[in-house]
C-alpha cells in the first residue's frame, strides 16, 4: 500500500485574486497627523500593503488584493496593534480611540476578527497575570514558575475547547496556535505531543478546504518536526516494533472510543484475525483506500476476520461522517491519548499490522507482499 506522512498535513498555498479587493475601514480617533499601516502578516514577517495618514476625524478605508485563501494582516500605528483575518472580498470595519487602539476597539463585518478580538484580549491578560506574579515577592523562583505553567495549561485548554475543536478549519483556530507569552509560543509545536496534535488537526482541516495554501505547508512542516522531536525523546523511554525483527509479540494494548462514543479495546479482539490500521480521512488518497479495505472485510469477515482502524484525523466531526457507515471498529486518536503512536513506530501513513486469533502481532505492512494471501495463511 502506498506511504504517506504521518497526520497527511498536505501542502498549503496562497494565490492572489487579480482584481478582487478586501476593504479595511472605520476610525481611529486621537490620531491625527499619525500613519495607519494595513500589514500583511505573511510567512517571511510583515509587509505594508496599504497606508494612511489619519486626519483629525481618524477616517480610514484601506484595500488589499483579495487571496483564495484565509490571510492575516494586522492595523498598526507605532506599537499599537489589532490583528485581523480577511477571506476573500469581505470588508471589516475597525473602530478604536489611539493610544488604547490595541486592548479597546471594536470591529464588525467578520466572525474570524471578532474571534480573534477575544483571543487577543485573553493573551493580553494572560500576560498580565504572568508578569503579576513574577513581580510578587513573597514567591520563590519556583512557585512563580509552577504557577505560570499552571496559567499557560489552563490557557491552552480553554482556548482549544473554545476556539480550535469546535472547528479547525477557521482562521482563529490558526490564529491561536501562534499567540506568544513574551518571545515564546504558548502552544508548543517542537517537544510537546499535545500541543503538536492541535497543529495537526488545523493543518488537517486546512488541507480539506484550502488545499493550495502556502499556510498548510508550514504547518505541515511545523507538524512533522515536532513528531519526529517527541519520536526521538520517547523512543529513549519505551521500546519500539523495529520493522525486520517482527516475528510474533504480544500485541500491545489500544483501548480508544470509537464513532459511537462505545470504548473498544484492541485485546477484546482476541480469537479473530485482525488488520490493526492507522489511516487519515482528509487524504484524497483516503477513498480507494477504503473500498480496499471494504474488499478485505466482505470476503474474509465471515470467517473471523476485522479491521479495528484508527484515525488520526483532527477533525472529529469529520471523521465520524467519513466512518458512520463502515462496518468495521473505527477509533480516533484524541488530544489525550498518543503514546502507543510511538510504541507502535508509526512514521507513515497509512500503516498496518496483521495480529492472529491469539493477539499476537505477527507482521506489518513492509513485511507483507500480498495482504489476501497474508490474511488467509491466519485465518
Amino acid at each position: 500500500m502506498k506511504k504517506y506522512v504521518v497526520v497527511a498535513l498536505a501542502v498549503l498555498g496562497m494565490a492572489s485574486c487579480s482584481e478582487k479587493k478586501f476593504h479595511v475601514e472605520g476610525s481611529i480617533t486621537n490620531a491625527k497627523d499619525s500613519v495607519l499601516y494595513l500589514e500583511n502578516i505573511s510567512l517571511m514577517g510583515p509587509e505594508v500593503i496599504d497606508s494612511v495618514r489619519l486626519d483629525a476625524d481618524g477616517k480610514f478605508s484601506l484595500a488589499g488584493a483579495a487571496q483564495q485563501a484565509p490571510e492575516f494582516y494586522r492595523l498598526r500605528i507605532y506599537d499599537q496593534i489589532i490583528s485581523l483575518s480577511i477571506d476573500s472580498t469581505e470588508t471589516v470595519t475597525v473602530n478604536a480611540a489611539y493610544p488604547q487602539m490595541a486592548s479597546q476597539y471594536e470591529v464588525s463585518g467578520s466572525e474570524n476578527c471578532s474571534k480573534i478580538k477575544e483571543l487577543a484580549l485573553r493573551q493580553m491578560q494572560l500576560q498580565q497575570r504572568a508578569i503579576a506574579v513574577g513581580r510578587n515577592a513573597d514567591l520563590t523562583v519556583n512557585q512563580v514558575n509552577d504557577s505560570v505553567l499552571a496559567m499557560i495549561r489552563q490557557y491552552k485548554d480553554e482556548v482549544k475547547r473554545q476556539y480550535i475543536f469546535p472547528d479547525p478549519s477557521k482562521p482563529y483556530a490558526y490564529f491561536a496556535l501562534f499567540q506568544a507569552l513574551g518571545n515564546t509560543l504558548i502552544f508548543n509545536p517542537r517537544s510537546d505531543a499535545d500541543d503538536i496534535k492541535v497543529f495537526a488537526a488545523v493543518a488537517t482541516s486546512w488541507d480539506t478546504y484550502w488545499p493550495d495554501a502556502e499556510r498548510g505547508k508550514n504547518l505541515h512542516n511545523i507538524a512533522i518536526e515536532g513528531m519526529k522531536n517527541v519520536r526521538t525523546i520517547e523512543a529513549e523511554q519505551a521500546k519500539t516494533i523495529d520493522a525486520s525483527k517482527i516475528q510474533t509479540a504480544g500485541v500491545i494494548e489500544i483501548a480508544l472510543n470509537d464513532n459511537q462514543g462505545k470504548l473498544r479495546k484492541l485485546t477484546d479482539l482476541k480469537g479473530q484475525v485482525v488488520l490493526l490500521d492507522f489511516h487519515v480521512f482528509a487524504q484524497k488518497e483516503s477513498p480507494a483506500r477504503i473500498l480496499a479495505l471494504r474488499e478485505l472485510y466482505n470476503k474474509y469477515h465471515a470467517k473471523g476476520f476485522e479491521i479495528y482502524q484508527v484515525s488520526l484525523d483532527g477533525d472529529e466531526h469529520f471523521w465520524k461522517q467519513q466512518t458512520a457507515a463502515l462496518p468495521w471498529i473505527s477509533v480516533r486518536v484524541d488530544e489525550n491519548s498518543s503514546s502507543f503512536l510511538t510504541i507502535y513506530n508509526i512514521q507513515t501513513l497509512p500503516e498496518f499490522f496483521l495480529i492472529d486469533r491469539g493477539n499476537n502481532l505477527v507482521s506489518r505492512s513492509q513485511q507483507i507482499s500480498d495482504i489476501d494471501k497474508s490474511i488467509q495463511s491466519l485465518l
